[in-house]
């Protein structure tokens, strides 16, 4: 294993044990999880902080959206389509803001960076925003010919309804009735007849 996969299957094993302990979690209880020796996390990373900043990372970026909503079958019928992305996406936002929450303990210190460490480098958020809406366009364009906008801007709508949804403050709703209101809207279907 190169120490790319073995950096990248270190932070995947890390990520549900900061939601579970915070910055607690020991480097002996990420190797275990990990099914690696001790050692192995610090031949990769030069502390658990830079381990920790890893997973911050990794949380931030848009890789694991991008890798599901790729996934998603285009054959599928357009509402399913968008009820997969909906989930992918909630679930991919729940889990930042636990493993942000779990490191952010009000109250508590930070660990100040050693010296000459440098800091992590966050994802560019406009460029991840960017590629999830190019993401979700792709899961448009088979009905390119029915939508009323371009698959791109349709996509920015539905990513703009979704995170206002999800990060609204207020309990999240049902996501078949978020995609059910987006592709027909807020009126029943005889609304304004006479």
């Amino acid at each position: 294993m190169s120490p790319e996969q073995r950096r990248t299957m270190l932070v995947q094993a890390t990520i549900p044990l900061v939601i579970a302990y915070g910055r607690a979690v020991t480097t002996r209880h990420i190797a275990q999880a990990a099914g690696v020796g001790e050692g192995t996390i610090f031949r990769v990373f030069a502390d658990k902080d830079e381990l920790l900043d890893a997973c911050v990372t990794a949380v931030l970026g848009p890789g694991n959206t991008l890798a599901e909503l790729a996934a998603i079958d285009l054959a599928k019928p357009l509402p399913e389509r968008l009820t997969e992305a909906a989930e992918a996406l909630r679930a991919d936002l729940d889990r930042m803001g636990a493993v942000l929450g779990a490191l952010h303990i009000p109250g508590a210190p930070r660990p100040q960076p050693r010296a000459g460490r440098e800091q992590p480098r966050l994802p560019d958020r406009a460029a991840a925003m960017a590629s999830t809406r190019d993401a979700l366009a792709d899961l448009f364009a088979p009905e390119r010919d029915a939508l009323r906008l371009t698959p791109e801007r349709t996509a920015q709508l539905f990513l703009g309804l979704l995170l206002t949804e999800v990060t609204g403050g207020g309990e999240a709703g049902d996501i078949a009735e978020l995609v059910d209101v987006f592709l027909h809207g807020a009126l029943t279907p005889d609304a304004g007849k006479a």
